[in-house]
């Protein structure tokens, strides 16, 4: 396929300075040590779902040592490309070669075979496994029904982690650790089985910086040893400060590939979504916000040790962020407000009226809702029908205030949701697990914004979300604003917080600052969670 036919060809190589700016320089140093020849290569791939085409033609070529980024909205085919490789999928054209020679993938233990290993943004972990458990699935080590015996398994395992620089406890069950400790045992167990190629699919979705530049160390390290690395991520400056070259797909189909080295993020998103993007966060940026009446106010909120003695007040159409570190105590908090967890100590007020649920559900009556973090596990019900998944949480609502639930009514208020928030669907009737990751978002976002909250809560709401997707949802956003509802987002990608009128600032459970919007930049509100601001410091 030719160049992009949106962009001139001369501004694939046009990089302006400040999009440069925050690419580490050890980084841009350390590419070029590729191998010439293609390690993997996936040639005129097509794959289609119900007469749609999710990928058409698409050809790529990785190369031992080097880090190939692909990049595309969602619903461009990234994912179904990584799950032909995998063996979850299978092909209707194409081929694919392994150091040169033909290979047949029909099903994991194909793909496994020829040492190809996969960190999925939804992670294929055992809860009730140990992380020693689900690092070594897979690998050579395991006993003949899988058993794990051997003192072998734990000293590999435990230089697969000091590899990682980064220590999970080992004998500690999945379902107890972190999304970021989460990621590390797959990402573990990938190594555990000597991988030479490697597809991450979001993997720093979790992270905190710290967390993303120890991945970015390990990374180097893997390109050292020749492994092949795939990465998908919408996060774009992360795309060119990790990657050797970026693989733009739109529609299914092969847009370019670029060097991450000679291309901005500007130039990709224009490639990603075929046009120019405006950048909506900026424009919300510059407005200035008027005094607001009181909403929600939170006094001496406490549970201990998560989240100590926090106050602060949210106005009637304010969006407000809500700033920390992984384990700051932001979802904690969260938690409280809307009654999932006890508070030891503190209280809330509604529009001035006393506010202590007890539960989800009857936060979500009393007109606060959480769209949680996990929307897969926790948002969404994936098997059913996108009118099924909109309608529930006003179905418990109306049940709750014993009113009588009507189908017709529903559907079309389902229908106007799917309107309103442009949701991709054949129809209403479409299973929820068909939809591309920012399509689901908008279903668990209008899910809850279906049931009229007072307060909208939302945690992580773009994780996952390309770049066009996520310009929408901060458009509904700051329209549910407009509208006079309130809404709290939590959020670990800062940027995110230009889209929000002032943001509140969590470190090790207290309420450290209250940020205008005009000082919410990226830099001073890390300092802020690092506790390493300069106002900090003189004081």
């Amino acid at each position: 396929m030719g160049p992009d036919p949106v962009l001139d060809t001369a501004t694939t190589t046009h990089v302006r300075s400040d999009d440069m700016n925050d690419i580490s320089p050890e980084h841009r140093t350390a590419r070029g040590a590729a191998s010439a020849a293609p390690l993997l290569e996936m040639k005129n791939i097509s794959k289609s779902f119900g007469g749609s085409h999710a990928l058409d033609q698409v050809s790529i070529s990785l190369r031992a040592g080097q880090v190939l980024a692909l990049c595309g909205a969602n619903g461009a085919g990234k994912s179904t490309l990584v799950k032909i490789l995998a063996g979850l999928e299978s092909a209707d054209e194409g081929e694919i070669f392994v150091d040169g020679e033909r290979a047949e993938i029909s099903s994991p233990r194909d793909s496994a075979a020829l040492r190809l290993s996969f960190v999925h943004q939804e992670l294929n972990l055992v809860p009730k496994f140990t992380a020693l458990q689900n690092m070594a699935m897979g690998s050579d080590e395991q006993g003949t029904w899988g058993v794990l015996t051997t003192r072998r398994v734990r000293r590999q395992a435990m230089e697969v982690q000091e590899r990682l620089g980064y220590r999970v406890p080992l004998d500690t069950r999945v379902e107890d650790l972190s999304l970021s400790d989460r990621w590390m045992v797959s990402l573990g167990r990938s190594l555990m089985r000597s991988g030479r190629v490697v597809a991450m699919d979001e993997p720093t979705a979790s992270f905190t910086d710290e967390e993303a530049q120890r991945l970015y160390g390990v990374i180097d390290e893997l390109q050292r040893d020749g492994v092949g690395i795939l990465y998908i991520s919408h996060r774009l400056e992360e795309v060119l400060q990790v990657s050797d070259d970026v693989t733009v797909l739109r529609n299914g189909r092969f847009v370019t590939t670029v060097p991450a080295s000679s291309t901005s993020r500007r130039v990709l998103t224009q490639h990603i979504v075929g046009r120019e993007v405006a950048d909506f966060t900026a424009a919300v940026a510059d407005q200035e916000t008027e005094p607001t009446e009181g909403r929600l106010s939170v006094q001496g909120l406490t549970r201990a040790p998560k989240v100590l003695d926090v106050s602060f007040d949210i106005g009637r159409g304010e969006i407000v962020g809500l700033a920390g570190l992984v384990g700051a105590g932001r979802t904690e908090l969260a938690r409280l407000i809307v009654g999932a967890d006890a508070p030891q100590a503190g209280a809330m007020t509604m529009d001035g009226e006393p506010f202590a649920p007890s539960s989800p559900h009857e936060a979500l009556v009393d007109g606060v809702a959480l769209v949680p973090e996990e929307r897969r596990s926790q948002g969404l019900v994936l098997a059913d029908t996108v009118v099924a998944n909109l309608n529930m949480a006003a179905i418990g609502a109306e049940r709750r205030l014993l009113r009588p639930f009507r189908p017709r009514a529903s559907t079309v208020s389902a229908q106007r949701m799917i309107e309103r928030f442009g949701i991709k669907v054949r129809s209403e009737k479409q299973n929820v697990i068909d939809l591309s990751g920012g399509n689901q978002q908008k279903v668990v976002v209008g899910k809850y914004v279906v049931t009229g909250p007072k307060l909208l809560i939302l945690d992580e709401p773009t994780v996952g979300v390309d770049v066009g997707a996520r310009a929408e949802i901060y458009g509904l956003i700051r329209s549910l604003a407009d509208e006079g509802m309130s809404v709290l987002v939590i959020s670990s990608d800062f940027e995110e917080f230009a889209i929000c009128d002032r943001v509140l600032v969590m470190r090790s459970g207290r309420l450290v600052d209250d940020v205008p919007a005009h000082l919410a930049h990226k830099d001073h509100l890390t300092s802020l969670c690092f506790g390493t601001s300069e106002q900090e410091q003189i004081a």
